[in-house]
């Protein structure tokens, strides 16, 4: 390098020293994660489509759920089936198989949400179609034990399946939302949120049955039920439509897919 000594020219010189920061592309990379992997807030995890919906919709599930699993013994034990009463040991025996038809019910939600892809459409029809079995429990569950068990396990298989349905799958599949730009941590407080409704609902469900009874009777009480499993389904319906429009879209999509690889099958047949 040459030097200004080299050609006669005095004094000190120091090379310049650049003053520019490297970059640094990883540091980029790091802000750019740390700003999506933030955990959400309590007011933007409300604000994920279908969070409200679906919490409501457990709230109302899980009144009906725990109203059963409160007062169901002491309803069969003052309700004469086949024209005498039972024990309230018998009571209690006969009353499980709400849970068992419960059982039964969440694992079939479960089964038709991962099969259809529209878990408020399974939704609102278990809580829609529990309406009418809830009706024929309260007025022709007394006709005979067959009926009684029948009904009962029928009822169960309606309410519980959206309840264990909400509570796990479609807290997980909300919790993971599109619209959080691939945030991950979400999915703790969307849960909490949803099974925080649910939690109240079974609060409110036994207290309200116990002040109800007093006072109109049990009739009362299953019209408060009929009630709540309407507004559980009718919550739903916004999203129902959405889902059935995308199931409607993806069959036509499916339609023209099979369409072309036919019509793409019989050209190379053709030309060979």
């Amino acid at each position: 390098v040459v030097q200004p000594s080299d050609v006669g020219l005095g004094g000190s010189y120091e090379p310049v020293r650049s003053t520019d920061v490297a970059y640094d592309a990883d540091d980029d990379k790091d802000k750019v994660e740390a700003e999506v992997n933030e955990s959400v807030g309590f007011l933007q995890a409300w604000s994920i489509p279908g969070v409200s919906s679906f919490a409501f919709c457990l709230f109302f599930s899980k009144l009906i759920a725990y109203t059963f699993l409160y007062w169901l013994p002491y309803y069969i034990k003052s309700t004469p089936i086949e024209g005498r009463l039972l024990s309230a040991k018998q009571a209690g025996d006969l009353s499980t198989l709400f849970d068992v038809g419960g059982v039964a019910g969440g694992i079939m939600a479960g089964h038709l949400s991962d099969k259809s892809g529209a878990s408020a459409l399974v939704a609102t029809s278990f809580t829609l179609v529990s309406v009418p079995f809830l009706y024929l429990y309260r007025f022709y569950g007394n006709m005979s034990f067959v009926v009684n068990v029948v009904l009962m396990m029928a009822c169960g298989f309606c309410v519980n399946g959206p309840y264990a349905l909400i509570t796990t799958a479609v807290s997980a599949d909300l919790g993971t939302h599109e619209s959080l730009a691939g945030n991950a941590k979400a999915l703790a407080t969307v849960t909490a949120i949803i099974d925080g409704m649910g939690s109240i609902g079974a609060a409110i469900g036994p207290m309200l049955t116990g002040y109800i009874s007093e006072q109109g009777g049990f009739d009362g009480v299953f019209v408060m039920l009929y009630t709540a499993a309407l507004l559980a389904g009718l919550l739903l319906v916004r999203l129902c439509i959405k889902e059935l429009q995308t199931l409607k879209a993806d069959r036509k999509l499916g339609m023209r897919v099979s369409s072309g690889v036919q019509l793409t099958a019989k050209g190379a047949q053709a030309v060979v």
